[in-house]
């Protein structure tokens, strides 16, 4: 079980250390070393596979990244002596001996406060319209399914849409029948009814079309994965203001973690701030940053 303690763009900044030359076989890779212990080239090409991107050389260098930070942590939980036992997680996988000896050293050397009651509401009265229940929707729709790799099937689709939208247009009172005897959806048995509709409850191009509607508007033709849709909505129940007893434990582990990342930053900096790396450029820090 391999843990990732770091994650290294969050832990380093974005003026995070760079290799000194790039992997390209055209030109020799200095060799990355830490404190003198050399983070071979054959480990980092390992370590590529968790940093997949269009651009090798950014993966080889975050790849890299990581594994110094690793090292450093590694060297410091040694000289410190920090007695280690393996832990199993919820699937009964036992940590690696390197994992538990990073793992140990963190919960020992980074104390992370926990936000009181006055900070919590603070984040909670600056982004009161973010804490609001999510709006729904009670909407009708009609598909004409088609399969987006079948071009025939994707026109003749567009022809049966073009042809219920003028009928729509004419008689928008229709829509419920026409359903029942067009869509191509199981929701055509209750007159295609969806029901109430939340966020993420539908495709992104369906969403983005009921939130366009006001009530008793018809949708021109919205394509889907799914076909070509008619959709009608009948009521938009806006999001309320959530309390804050409501919310309170999800500001408080936001604050946390955000807390807990920042400290672990400042952690690595001292660290590098310290150690002899060479092959690779961190900027370290000479005294703690933040208490």
């Amino acid at each position: 079980m391999q843990t990732r303690i770091f994650d290294h763009s969050a832990t380093l900044g974005a003026g995070g250390p760079t290799l000194a030359r790039s992997p390209a076989k055209s030109a020799p890779v200095p060799a990355v070393t830490v404190n003198g212990v050399v983070i071979s080239r054959k480990a980092i090409a390992a370590e590529v596979q968790n940093f997949p991107g269009p651009d090798p050389r950014e993966s080889w260098e975050a790849a890299a990244r990581a594994l110094v930070v690793r090292e450093l942590l590694l060297q410091e939980a040694r000289r410190l002596e920090i007695p280690v036992e393996p832990r199993r997680d919820e699937a009964g996988r036992l940590e690696t001996e390197e994992d538990a000896v990073v793992r140990a050293l963190i919960e020992r050397e980074i104390r992370t406060p926990e936000p009181d009651d006055q900070a919590l509401r603070r984040v909670y009265e600056a982004h009161r319209k973010r804490f609001t229940s999510p709006t729904l929707y009670e909407a009708e729709h009609i598909l004409v399914s088609a399969r987006h790799d079948d071009a025939l099937g994707i026109a003749a689709a567009r022809g049966k849409a073009a042809a219920l939208t003028a009928i729509l247009a004419a008689a928008p009172q229709r829509f419920t029948a026409l359903a029942r005897e067009n869509s191509d959806c199981p929701s055509a048995a209750l007159g295609g009814s969806l029901g109430q509709i939340g966020p993420g409850e539908t495709t992104p191009p369906f969403e983005e079309a009921l939130a366009r509607l006001e009530p008793g508007e018809i949708s021109d033709p919205v394509e889907t994965r799914y076909g070509i849709h008619l959709i009608r909505l009948n009521r938009r129940i806006d999001g309320r203001p959530l309390p804050f007893e409501s919310v309170r434990d999800g500001i408080e582990a936001y604050l946390t973690e955000r807390v807990r990342r920042q400290a672990q930053a400042q952690y690595v900096a001292l660290l590098v701030g310290r150690a002899d790396i060479r092959g690779i450029r961190l900027d370290g820090a000479a005294s703690p940053l933040v208490q």
